[in-house]
């Protein structure tokens, strides 16, 4: 068992319970997990020593919510969209036609270097999503991709998401006949997480809950998009499966947050321990691209509800892996604290994956996914936005940037 200490570290943001924030740190790291924690000077010795000359250290980032096996550009739906055009050469479908089209080799070559970007940015944690198969052959086929990448750990989580949108030329009750029947059944060995786009233009509460029933009884966990384009029922049906999280929440009611908060009721947030509730996933960069108004994260969380912050990295609305840059926005424009925003991207990620247990924060015994800053503190990832601060990452107790 070999062991490195990571010392001389300036600011060290745990996200432990007690919200610790160290200075004159360091973190000693034996295999893949955190063997000790502490004061620089108090350092055990170890195998290996390296110095991060008095930048920050924070948890990796939990990337909660992207979309990364796609082939294909919507760049002139963007403009338009920026423009306040209407645009209707086919936004989904485009992409879901240019990744039918393309070969195993080829998405996987395209995922590795989207998923190669987030670790650049300080991700390490990741969860991703089929849903521009749209068939049974195609849902199963990149199923089967992301579930060899995770198991070269490229990948951790990996959700299916037939239910994105009904295809063109498709009855709806008919197309979840096939995500219920034999497409459930070809990815079910390859995924972790059943997923329903539940808005509208997609799939209304009854249809969701065909879904989700169906990937309950194989087995699957539970997460939901929800009240991105109005509000609708998709927090209650959320909350009525005991979803671990739901996502986009942009137009919420009082009795949506009253739900979400209910759910809440045995977690202790001041110790982290308990039983989690549903997460409410806020997603900027897409809201920002979308020009939609911003999640209500404050509200969120003054509700006592746990957030996640999300890339929701899509060729379609949000074509970006950079968690920098959404806890810079939380900060700047959603009025979450520092501190609150990177909870938000980290352990607020683990806990909408029910991973808290494994990543999230720095404590002994979890996996150690480190993220170096090329800065003193981390408030510089809002008091400098926009700036390439990663300096070093840490996935799984292998440097990886």
């Amino acid at each position: 068992m070999r062991s490195t200490l990571i010392t001389d570290i300036a600011e060290l943001t745990t996200v432990d319970p007690e919200g610790r924030v160290l200075t004159d740190a360091a973190v000693v790291v034996e295999d893949e997990r955190i063997a000790w924690i502490g004061p620089a000077a108090d350092a055990p010795e170890a195998d290996d020593r390296v110095s991060v000359e008095g930048r920050a250290v924070l948890p990796g980032w939990v990337d909660s919510h992207t979309h990364l096996v796609f082939d294909g550009d919507r760049s002139a739906e963007f403009e338009a969209r920026m423009a306040g055009e209407s645009y209707a050469a086919g936004g989904i479908g485009v992409t879901t036609s240019a990744t039918r089209a393309a070969s195993d080799a080829r998405l996987a070559e395209l995922v590795r270097g989207r998923v190669a970007d987030a670790v650049a940015g300080g991700t390490t944690y990741l969860e991703t999503k089929t849903g521009y198969g749209l068939t049974v052959e195609e849902e199963a086929r990149h199923a089967r991709l992301l579930a060899g990448l995770r198991e070269e750990g490229l990948v951790d989580e990996v959700t299916f998401l037939g239910a994105h949108l009904v295809p063109p030329g498709r009855d709806a009750e008919d197309y979840l006949d096939d995500v219920v029947g034999p497409m459930l059944a070809a990815v079910r060995e390859h995924v972790g997480w059943v997923d329903v786009f539940c808005d509208t233009g997609a799939f209304d509460a009854e249809q969701t809950r065909r879904v989700l029933a169906a990937g309950v009884a194989a087995g699957l966990g539970v997460r939901l998009h929800g009240n991105q384009i109005e509000q609708g029922p998709g927090v209650g049906v959320a909350v009525e499966f005991g979803a671990a999280s739901v996502d986009h929440v942009n137009h919420l009611s009082d009795a949506d947050v009253e739900a979400l908060a209910g759910t809440w009721a045995d977690w202790d947030r001041a110790s982290a321990t308990g039983t989690p509730g549903t997460v409410a996933g806020c997603l900027p960069a897409c809201d920002l691209s979308t020009r939609a108004p911003l999640a209500p994260a404050r509200r969120l969380l003054d509700a006592g509800i746990e957030v996640s912050l999300a890339s929701n990295c899509n060729p379609g609305t949000s074509y970006t892996t950079s968690m920098n840059f959404n806890v810079g926005t939380a900060v700047l424009q959603m009025h979450l604290t520092l501190a609150e925003a990177v909870r938000a991207a980290t352990l607020g990620g683990a806990l909408g994956l029910r991973a808290q247990d494994r990543v999230g924060s720095l404590e002994v015994g979890k996996r150690a996914d480190l993220h170096v800053l090329d800065a003193p503190a981390a408030i510089h990832l809002a008091y400098r936005p926009g700036m390439p601060l990663t300096h070093a990452v840490w996935r799984a107790g292998r440097r990886a940037v």
